[in-house]
């Protein structure tokens, strides 16, 4: 069965995953990329480096977001955000984006790129100084979300 995640139900998986993706668009070509973020329940907080990405967004701040949770190819529940990107530079705006980055719980064994700053998992007192690179956010405007949860294949009988 199929079906549309309730607002609790958006809020929880946008909460508990640390991984999603971001795609924007540039003289209407498309682009994607896996980024790791933080979610406060209002916006979405991200770090990076320059690149493609940073490029698209600046010129068309207009972005989606999608997250998902597979518990298996049959389980699994899904959100998508749609939003606007804005780039963090003022230092308090910057600091309290990088707070909400650093303090999130990652897995033992985590990529680099979401080990902020050279003293991981130590917090230091000024990441603005401690993390370089570029913060940004994404301004939420909408949010949806849907889930499967059918236990057995259709194909098989059980």
């Amino acid at each position: 069965m199929t079906g549309l995640l309730g607002p609790q139900q958006i809020e929880s998986l946008l909460s508990g995953q640390l991984i999603g993706r971001i795609a924007c668009s540039d003289n209407n070509v498309p682009y994607i990329s896996p980024i790791s973020y933080a979610y406060d329940g209002k916006d979405l907080y991200f770090h990076t480096s320059e690149g493609k990405k940073t490029e698209i967004m600046r010129r068309n701040p207009r972005v989606c977001f999608q997250t998902d949770h597979m518990h298996s190819m049959g389980e699994w529940e899904s959100v998508i955000v749609w939003g606007n990107y804005e780039e963090l530079t003022e230092p308090a705006g910057r600091e309290a984006a990088l707070k909400l980055l650093v303090a999130r719980t990652l897995p033992l064994i985590s990529s680099v790129t979401t080990h902020l700053g050279r003293h991981w998992p130590f917090i230091q007192e000024n990441l603005n100084e401690e993390i370089p690179g570029i913060v940004f956010r994404i301004k939420v405007t909408e949010k949806t979300g849907r889930f499967e949860n059918s236990m057995h294949s259709p194909c098989f009988a059980v």
